[in-house]
């Protein structure tokens, strides 16, 4: 088993439903205070993985530990030492701010003055002191983002776990809840939170991509990015994205080529030799060049070039 100081202890976790696995020997360690990335596609198998820490699903074999707590023997105890967020919310349409906060005040069994305290922290930590009243459907998605965290962590737990919570909301939401998340980290928090945005992973102390149910990496998200060092990514900005993708990908020397934002990453064996080629091929379909420079590569590139890598083992 695992080093037992770890917040998460997971050894070698499988989860089957029938002959599908959804979670294929999973073994990680998450520390205290950290921020944990768990990134991947949808149906990738994070969600199955999370609900079995939570002691929500119990697993097919091997075994995890959560703050200590076996979630096989004991998933009852788990329950009350962590937080759990899912990107429904959780929260209860027809109840006001106040109330909402009340209820999952009563399921924690915070009460008195701790419970007056802790309702408080939240309505202010969410922006919501002057809301409390408002009925909680009537609220925008960032607003409910911010009141579901903040009854998660009503009853103080070490441990969070956060799954898919920014799926749904603006950019500039999602961006607001971030800093909280550092803020709960900073003040000792464990977070363990799941995300399909590239982007979020930048955030995280350390990331676990997942596909197909098995963690294919994992390390901080600037390792991982230097482990693509040695491969050539051009950024193509040009008139016609479409057409360029389709004249760029049969060309010598191109390995892939990815629609990013409003251009293309392109992968390539040699960029000197490459980058020639390439605006030669697209000046002669009349595409427009706006831009063609060598980048270093994204969080996106590095989960676009290890899914490649796992598609080739079992192609």
């Amino acid at each position: 088993m695992l080093p037992s100081s770890a917040a998460v202890e997971i050894d070698n976790l499988v989860k089957r439903f029938g002959d599908f696995v959804a979670v294929d020997h999973v073994s990680m360690r998450v520390k205290p205070g950290e921020i944990f990335g768990f990134l991947g596609p949808n149906g990738a198998g994070k969600s199955t993985t999370i609900r079995i820490l939570c002691g929500l699903l119990a697993p097919s074999s091997g075994s995890a530990r959560v703050g200590g707590i076996d979630v096989v023997a004991n998933p009852e105890a788990v329950k009350h030492n962590i937080g759990y967020m899912s990107q429904k919310f959780s929260l209860y349409d027809d109840l006001t701010v106040e109330e909402n906060i009340d209820f999952f005040s009563g399921i924690y069994g915070v009460e008195g003055a701790r419970q007056r305290e802790r309702k408080e922290y939240v309505l202010k930590m969410a922006g919501l002191e002057d809301r409390r009243g408002s009925l909680t459907r009537v609220l925008a998605g960032g607003w409910k983002q911010r009141l579901a965290l903040g009854c998660a962590i009503l009853h103080e737990p070490p441990i969070l776990f956060l799954d898919e919570p920014t799926s749904g909301v603006d950019p500039i939401a999602r961006r607001g809840f971030w800093d909280l998340i550092y803020q709960l980290s900073a003040s000792g928090h464990t977070v363990f939170v799941s995300t399909h945005y590239m982007d979020e992973a930048e955030y995280c102390h350390r990331l676990a991509l997942m596909y197909r149910g098995k963690v294919i990496a994992l390390d901080s998200p600037a390792d991982l990015k230097h482990s693509l060092d040695a491969v050539n990514i051009l950024r193509l900005e040009c008139s016609d994205v479409r057409g360029a993708m389709s004249l760029l990908q049969p060309l010598p020397g191109v390995t892939e080529v990815a629609v990013f934002g409003g251009g293309l990453h392109v992968t390539v064996a040699d960029a000197d030799r490459a980058m020639p080629a390439i605006r030669s091929a697209l000046e002669k379909a009349r595409i427009g060049i706006t831009a063609l420079n060598r980048i270093q590569p994204s969080m996106e590139d590095v989960f676009v070039a290890l899914i490649e890598e796992e598609e080739r083992k079992v192609a």
